[in-house]
């Protein structure tokens, strides 16, 4: 697994070499992903299809979102279910997820985060697993991801974009970090979920203007409350997910002392060597070891427990106009 490439942040007015060499490639993915969503509707489920989804190539916070509207959801009384890929697991499903007895290898670790929260279904015909959660009693069905598949009619989709980020180069895979034309990801889109540091949010849609196409909702990333006071504490902090600089900033605004930090691609296995280096680092600093939960469920079982992991949660500015979605999405007549 690669990290993504610095050349997908520059500026879009001056993307550099790489990208323009590679925006042929690009034009071919942006065009692949628009003959895959042209062939249909796909099934529409007899209950509301709730998707959470991104324009990007990870790191967006798709999945604290999805987690979020889980939350939203319960506290309305809706019974709601996840369907995802299980991207990095080996499953094809449709597969219920059983946290006593998977691992991140079977059903990738996002899976597993969602299955603490809700039923999660794996499968890679969305079709299929939102036909077996509906079966099994699912009132409203929550997408992890599959914003560009076309299996199921979608109820309301939901854009996260990383507000420092954004939409980096504003060119597709392997050009820039896009997984489709924006404008056209944006006529399908219901709202955008802006996610960051305030500063990063009033920025963010004068440096992407197409962000204004729908309506925004800002929101950020905080750590959850765990019952430790992190001010002080000396850290070994390692992840590997979108944007590990996130994960690092946020030890840093809790007041820890970042004594190491590693940054591994996004859904990266953790080879036993690599881990036994970052235990007998934090032990010669004196130092916890710290990752995320993401990461945590990926580490294999002679490992677990050696870091502590550090759960965020998003948090709307605007509480009420995510919940407004979310009712709107339920109140659409059920067609089956």
């Amino acid at each position: 697994m690669m990290r993504a490439p610095r050349f997908w942040f520059r500026p879009p007015r001056a993307p550099g070499l790489a990208a323009r060499l590679l925006a042929p490639l690009g034009a071919a993915y942006a065009a692949a992903t628009r003959a895959r969503l042209a062939r249909g509707q796909g099934w529409r489920a007899p209950v509301p299809v709730i998707c959470l989804g991104n324009l990007t190539a990870g790191g967006a916070g798709k999945t604290p979102a999805a987690i979020h509207a889980l939350e939203r959801l319960a506290e309305m009384g809706v019974r709601a279910h996840v369907v995802t890929r299980g991207h990095g697991g080996t499953a094809r499903g449709p597969h219920l997820v059983d946290l006593a007895r998977d691992d991140a290898a079977l059903t990738g670790d996002e899976a597993l985060l969602l299955a603490a929260f809700a039923p999660v279904w794996v499968a890679r015909d969305r079709a299929a697993g939102a036909r077996a959660a509906v079966a099994a009693g699912a009132e409203a069905l929550v997408l992890d991801d599959g914003f560009q598949n076309p299996a199921l009619v979608k109820d309301l989709s939901i854009l996260a974009v990383d507000a420092e980020t954004g939409l980096g180069n504003g060119r597709p895979i392997p050009a820039g970090p896009l997984r489709e034309r924006p404008a056209e990801g944006m006529a399908r889109a219901d709202a955008v979920l802006l996610i960051g540091p305030p500063e990063a949010r009033a920025a963010a849609p004068a440096r992407w203007p197409v962000l204004r196409a729908r309506p925004i909702l800002n929101a950020e990333l905080r750590a959850r409350p765990i019952g430790i006071d992190w001010r002080g504490r000396r850290v070994v902090a390692f992840a590997g997910i979108g944007r590990p600089e996130k994960f690092f900033d946020t030890l840093r605004a809790l007041g820890a002392e970042l004594v190491g930090a590693h940054a591994f691609p996004d859904h990266a296995p953790y080879a036993p060597r690599i881990l036994r280096r970052l235990q007998a680092e934090a032990a010669q600093a004196d130092a916890q070891l710290v990752t995320t939960e993401k990461d945590a469920v990926r580490l294999p079982p002679a490992f677990r427990g050696m870091a502590m992991p550090l759960p965020v949660a998003l948090v709307p500015e605007d509480q009420a106009a995510f919940d407004a979605l979310l009712r709107r999405a339920l109140a659409r007549p059920a067609q089956g």
